[in-house]
């Protein structure tokens, strides 16, 4: 069996790393993978190198392969504008690009096509394979978009009702469709007018062999992270313009060190974290630092990190800089918890990883982080834009080691039971298999068949 794996985004955020790991994986399970990917030449956004050993066809951007693929979040300035900005044009510009893309990929000749996100890759696949059955793999953030068009959008949204009438019709036609939390459920039915028994529910996994607890000298890994090879950026500057003196980077060896990794966007709420930690900071009976990893350089919404920083006189928090994925390992053996202040985070990937290596979260009570991250036993949930309950958790993590242990040894042992990708893999496999089957039942029911 065969099936096409197509993502309209070159890799940058957690659906790439989900679409990775399971072509890995798939094939275990009898499923040989082909991915259509959109790219950027060179670097980690280049698919070809995000996804070597793969068999993919990337649809590179910088070479006109494509227009450059829009986005769910609207971003001033941002090269990739929101869905709701692109005009019909624009839009037939785009399925015309990722239909060549698909028929490349011999899409026709596949058992199933797996897209992730609702873009124009599904209209595209509408075209190029209509017989091919879809699994639509939603990651959270289109249903962020369409809660806000539901609301009322912006004036500036002119095309936002024909966005949510493709991803309703897109979504209908899915066999399948796969969520990644139940919180998910409702809304995507609400939403998407998608039949509830259409839908599963499949969480992200993590690489239990890349994700794992592994000693490290934390002195000099900091050092040179953050002193030697610094990565940590301004607005408007490169990679590497913020830096710090050896001097003070000595306290993440002395103290006990957070680390939170995540875009730089409003969803995070970065600002609001680097206060609770400031706070917390203060009241605690033991030193402590934040490290803040993550941040594409140029990309953010919002107050930068750096600005939050220097404008409430915040101490012992440090800006790493963007890192690939296979890096992030260190970072979590290199501390003693994760912090993830988001309000609005559809799955969490990241808490599943950081507690692959043994690390307590302290996470927001709501959608995916609220079934990750089990309160009082593997870390500490608090309310949403909450800096008092915030803070007093980071404290509470600072201040008793014992219990810190505790929820991160618990942290470990749920993510290794929940969350390997060998076993989700299986249940993907599983839902591909339901889908061509429903479809071949649906021809055999048809009159001419």
């Amino acid at each position: 069996m065969r099936v096409v794996t197509g993502l309209l985004f070159f890799p940058r955020g957690g659906s790439a790393q989900v679409a990775r790991a399971l072509s890995g994986k798939l094939p275990d399970h009898g499923w040989e993978v082909t991915i259509v990917s959109g790219s950027l030449s060179g670097g980690s956004s280049d698919a070809r190198a995000f996804y070597a050993g793969r068999d993919v066809h990337a649809v590179d951007f910088d070479a006109g392969d494509a227009p450059m693929h829009p986005s769910y979040e609207d971003r001033p300035g941002a090269r990739d504008v929101c869905f709701a900005h692109v005009d019909d044009e624009a839009y037939g510009e785009h399925v015309a690009a990722w239909a060549r893309a698909l028929d490349r990929a011999d899409a026709a000749g596949a058992d199933a096509l797996h897209l992730h996100h609702l873009t124009p890759l599904n209209e595209a696949a509408a075209l190029v394979a209509p017989e091919v059955p879809v699994v639509g793999h939603l990651h959270g953030t289109e249903l962020l978009m369409l809660e806000q068009i539901a609301a009322g959008p912006p004036d500036s949204w002119l095309y936002a009702e024909a966005w949510r009438s493709r991803m309703r019709r897109w979504a209908q036609a899915c066999q399948r469709l796969v969520l990644l939390s139940e919180s998910q459920v409702e809304r995507a039915v609400d939403l998407l007018g998608v039949d509830r028994d259409a839908c599963v529910v499949i969480g992200n996994g993590f690489d239990a062999e890349l994700f794992r607890p592994e000693p490290i000298d934390r002195a000099a890994f900091w050092r040179r992270q953050l002193v030697e090879q610094p990565r940590g950026w301004r607005p408007g500057e490169d990679a590497g313009s913020v830096r710090y003196s050896a001097e003070e980077v000595a306290t993440l060896d002395a103290g006990v060190v957070l680390v939170a990794v995540s875009r730089f966007t409003e969803v995070k709420r970065l600002p609001l974290l680097i206060e609770a930690f400031e706070r917390a900071r203060e009241m605690a009976r033991r030193p402590a630092a934040l490290v803040l990893v993550g941040g594409h350089p140029g990309e953010w919404e919002g107050e930068h990190p750096i600005e939050t920083v220097e404008r409430i006189g915040a101490g012992n928090v440090f800006l790493a800089g963007w890192h690939d994925h296979h890096e992030l390992p260190e970072f979590f053996n290199a501390a003693d918890a994760q912090v993830l202040a988001s309000v609005r985070e559809q799955f969490g990937l990241v808490l599943v990883e950081g507690m692959g290596c043994g690390l307590p979260a302290i996470a927001v009570d709501r959608f995916g982080p609220a079934e990750i991250v089990d309160d009082g036993e593997t870390g500490w949930l608090v309310p949403p834009d909450d800096v008092t309950a915030l803070a007093a958790a980071i404290v509470g993590a600072i201040d008793d080691r014992e219990e810190r242990t505790r929820r991160g040894t618990a942290a470990l042992q749920a993510a290794r039971e929940r969350s390997s990708w060998s076993a989700l893999a299986g249940e993907v496999a599983g839902v591909l298999t339901e889908a061509t089957g429903a479809t071949q039942a649906a021809g055999a029911l048809r009159p001419d068949s």
